[in-house]
């Protein structure tokens, strides 16, 4: 018998060389549906609308199993080869067992964060991360606006926005002003937690 190992980057992109090919209209409105509504009966999962994070022990068990079944039997869709990504359980649960337990963002003991998993009844205050989170900035206030998340003693890490130009040109993707606008986002960033005194902090 041969042990389940860790899934790696290589194994990934040759399964999307190789996977059934799948119409992406039916993985999105037949394959992935029709399997959950079987997965959903099959472990009796019924939600509350007013429990915003289920803790009964069954409950997210049973949440867990069906994902993982849903993982093994539908896999991955690849929307630029359109084809699945399939995966056993054994592969599957291998790779969540070497998986990371935390990871650290920004400089260790100097505004960084080591941000790790977390049960439903951990005691641990959770990681706060502020920002615009990807939303389009104007130029003239992408420091400001990220200056305004550093310096709330209760962000932690922050998430930023992208530049809706640069030096007055669109960032269109693909072109030099795109790497230009990344760069430069970077380097507002760093200059916004400098000033909000949060040097070091995870971005």
């Amino acid at each position: 018998m041969t042990l389940a190992r860790t899934i790696t980057v290589m194994d990934v992109y040759d399964r999307a060389k190789t996977g059934e090919k799948v119409d992406e209209k039916d993985w999105d409105f037949k394959i992935i549906p029709q399997t959950a509504m079987k997965l959903k009966k099959k472990y009796g999962i019924k939600m509350d609308k007013h429990t915003i994070i289920p803790t009964d022990e069954k409950l997210c068990s049973n949440l867990f199993l069906a994902g993982l079944e849903l993982l093994a039997t539908c896999g991955v869709y690849c929307i630029d080869t359109h084809r699945v990504i399939k995966y056993t359980e054994e592969e599957i649960l291998a790779s969540v067992e070497n998986a990371p337990k935390s990871a650290q963002y920004g400089v260790p003991g100097v505004n960084g964060r080591t941000i790790a998993c977390r049960r439903h009844d951990d005691k641990r205050a959770p990681i706060i991360q502020g920002g615009p989170t990807g939303a389009p900035c104007s130029e003239e206030y992408f420091q400001a606006i990220h200056q305004s998340y550093a310096q709330e003693p209760i962000v932690d890490t922050i998430v930023d926005g992208v530049l809706q130009t640069i030096k007055g040109k669109d960032p269109t993707p693909g072109s030099p002003w795109e790497i230009a606008a990344v760069k430069a986002e970077a380097k507002a960033v760093r200059e916004a937690q400098m000033r909000a005194g949060r040097c070091g902090m995870g971005l």
